[in-house]
């Protein structure tokens, strides 16, 4: 894998290429002062101050017998240590809370490669939904599968020479209530034909799909040949797609062959040998529940499933309660 060929697959690179075939996005280039935001692992979790006072999470209910645990009386050593400001993008909230007015009112981010799929479980609403900076900023801070994009985009390369992007970009894409998860699927491209197909969400059986499955080939082979073949330059990649009730295709997004990428119901390997012998395009779908693969499934944290004492939810609430209070002591102390 070469670093041109990553890329290709940012989302600022390919969108104004295949914006009439996609999803309507609205790109902002992040100011370097937000990125090391996102990066900052050193202090406590803080969300970004709201200057239209939008906040990520519902107020917490205060309880003042908890908060004598964190008086500090005249005199103790505590008093020179003063809790973090929590930090504030004014402009980037404005222009962020534009984008997403025009785009409906409400859309899921994405970075340059990757989109919070991981962080889903902590928002409100239990998925990629925002309507503001500070739930986008909530998702880009809890996800684990954004660090590839702040840090490793380049690891799997032979011609490493970047750590990192120039520059680093949100996507903010229209939010559908009716996304259907059997209607998405990933297609994979070797010498610049189409060699294979799979169901995007591998752990899930749906049974309609048997019953559509050469009809929906073709319709993606058809596309494929008819929009993205000639327009995208690798030889070698993968791109995500969504087919809509009405038998339109849409891109969802492009990747590069192997590294981070999925293979679904696929191995790279096969995926190899069916583009080195030319043996036609291969379209996969789970034929039973048997085949299901929950281990592909991002969601919650295992560790997060867990609520008893010591678990990571419990760890969790106990640490944004005390920064809670710690904040709200801050304010105290300067009206």
């Amino acid at each position: 894998m070469k670093e041109e060929e990553v890329n290709r697959c940012q989302i600022q690179e390919w969108y104004p290429k295949f914006k009439s075939v996609s999803i309507r996005t609205i790109i902002h280039e992040l100011p370097e002062s937000f990125v090391e935001y996102l990066l900052d692992d050193s202090g406590p979790f803080l969300l970004p101050v709201s200057v239209s006072n939008e906040d990520a999470l519902p107020n917490r209910i205060r309880n003042p017998i908890d908060e004598e645990d964190y008086q500090v009386s005249e005199g103790s050593g505590d008093e020179a240590e003063e809790p973090p400001l929590p930090p504030s993008f004014p402009e980037l909230e404005s222009d962020i809370k534009k984008s997403i007015e025009t785009l409906g009112g409400a859309a899921f981010p994405k970075l340059n490669w990757s989109s919070p799929k991981d962080s889903a479980w902590i928002s409100t609403s239990g998925t990629l939904r925002c309507t503001s900076l500070s739930e986008i900023a909530l998702l880009l801070r809890s996800s684990d599968s954004l660090v590839h994009d702040l840090c490793h985009a380049y690891d799997s390369c032979s011609d490493k020479t970047l750590s990192r992007p120039q520059s680093f970009f949100l996507a903010l894409r229209k939010w559908y209530s009716c996304f259907l998860p059997n209607a998405e699927f990933r297609c994979f491209v070797w010498g610049q034909q189409l060699v294979g197909i799979s169901q995007r969400d591998v752990t899930t059986f749906y049974a309609d799909l048997a019953e559509r499955k050469n009809h929906l080939q073709l319709l993606i082979e058809d596309f494929f040949i008819g929009n993205v073949m000639a327009k995208f330059e690798s030889e070698k990649y993968t791109f995500d797609i969504y087919v809509t009730v009405d038998e339109r295709v849409k891109i969802v997004d492009f990747n590069p062959w192997g590294a981070f990428t999925l293979p679904l119901l696929f191995t790279w390997e096969e995926l190899e040998h069916c583009g080195k012998e030319g043996n036609g395009l291969e379209f996969r779908i789970l034929e039973s529940n048997c085949g299901i693969r929950p281990g592909l499934k991002t969601a919650v944290p295992q560790d997060y499933l867990d609520t008893g004492p010591g678990s990571g939810w419990d760890q969790f609430l106990r640490k944004a309660d005390e920064e809670f209070q710690q904040q709200n002591m801050s304010a105290g102390a300067n009206p």
